[in-house]
């Protein structure tokens, strides 16, 4: 990895605010959502816009028409339906020799991503340089009246964006691992606006276009004892093909959760906790979130050259990913 940056809007949400509109205690917002603000993008700013905005600083490192492809991984919830953003971001970077396209994994996107990314140029003699971007703007797509999509209330919004180059002898990607569990793929979506539900008026009036979860306490029954483990699983196993034992994993960046869960991983892992970096004051963007927590580290100077960093995340539909780094 070449490089990386983070953009976060300058304007946010507090606890206070969030706990005002949903009717819950600021304790509850803070404690166990694990949320003192989120970035809030402005109306007219959107994930493409974030995107380019988090990617443009990389063009210090390598010039626009030396990239040869744009990977968009952020959320799927863009500027558009049917649309896809890494086109824009392309355009808009100057990058006129890339190939541009897309990696949806929902929030577990980034190890996925990098996977993708580090695979072609492992296979492709012809590429040399990938950019990575990628946003979210979820927090347009929450109903803070609805109890029963309480576990989203921490989505924020931003973006983040890192640079890939074959034969990089600096933050090398390595190994990725990944577990689904699709018997969750029905719990968590927006109902209407696809080919089961179309858009009508109806489903607007009814409230139909923002994230819902069909039976969150059936849910919350199958996922919570397997969650944890499985983050776990996917994390020593990411080090495992990497070359190195669990023991040795350093840092971990993972995406923004309740902190009861992110305590139980981070000590599994064997991450003290003056080795962690818990995204409370980011709330959860998506797919974007391993590399804010990277970013954070590295302002805070807890990484040292050598050290394993595992990016982990998890989708809902249920997708849990693992992918590991060595950083300088």
């Amino acid at each position: 990895m070449v490089a990386f940056n983070v953009y976060i809007p300058q304007t946010s949400e507090s606890s206070a605010e969030i706990a005002t509109r949903t009717g819950l205690a600021r304790e509850v917002i803070e404690e166990k959502f694990g949320l003192l603000r989120k970035g809030r993008a402005a109306p007219d700013e959107h994930v493409s816009d974030m995107a380019v905005r988090a990617a443009r600083p990389l063009l210090s490192h390598v010039p626009a028409e030396e990239i040869d492809a744009v990977l968009y991984f952020g959320s799927p919830h863009k500027d558009y339906p049917v649309w896809m953003a890494a086109p824009k971001i392309q355009y808009e970077l100057g990058a006129r020799r890339a190939m541009a396209f897309e990696v949806m994994c929902v929030s577990a996107g980034l190890p996925i991503a990098l996977d993708v990314a580090r695979s072609m140029l492992l296979a492709n003699p012809h590429l040399r340089t990938v950019l990575l971007a990628g946003a979210s703007k979820e927090s347009t797509l929450i109903d803070y009246r609805n109890p029963r999509s309480r576990f989203m209330f921490n989505f924020g919004d931003g973006a983040a964006a890192a640079l890939l180059k074959r034969g990089h002898r600096h933050n090398p990607v390595l190994a990725t691992a990944a577990i689904s569990d699709g018997s969750f793929h029905g719990f968590v979506k927006v109902p209407a606006g696809g080919t089961k539900k179309p858009a009508s008026l109806s489903t607007v009036e009814e409230g139909l276009h923002f994230l819902d979860v069909s039976d969150p306490q059936e849910m919350k029954r199958r996922l919570d004892p397997v969650s944890a483990e499985r983050f776990i699983q996917v994390a020593r196993l990411a080090a495992e093909r990497s070359g190195y034992q669990p023991e040795q994993i350093r840092f971990v960046a993972m995406l923004h959760t309740k902190r009861s869960l992110f305590r139980r991983v981070m000590e599994a892992l064997g991450v003290p906790p003056e080795r962690r970096v818990y995204l409370e004051s980011h709330g959860h963007m998506s797919a974007i979130d391993p590399l804010v927590a990277l970013d954070e580290a590295n302002k805070r100077r807890i990484l040292q050259p050598g050290d394993l960093i595992i990016f982990l995340s998890a989708g809902t539909g249920y997708t849990w990913a693992a992918t590991a780094l060595s950083w300088g």
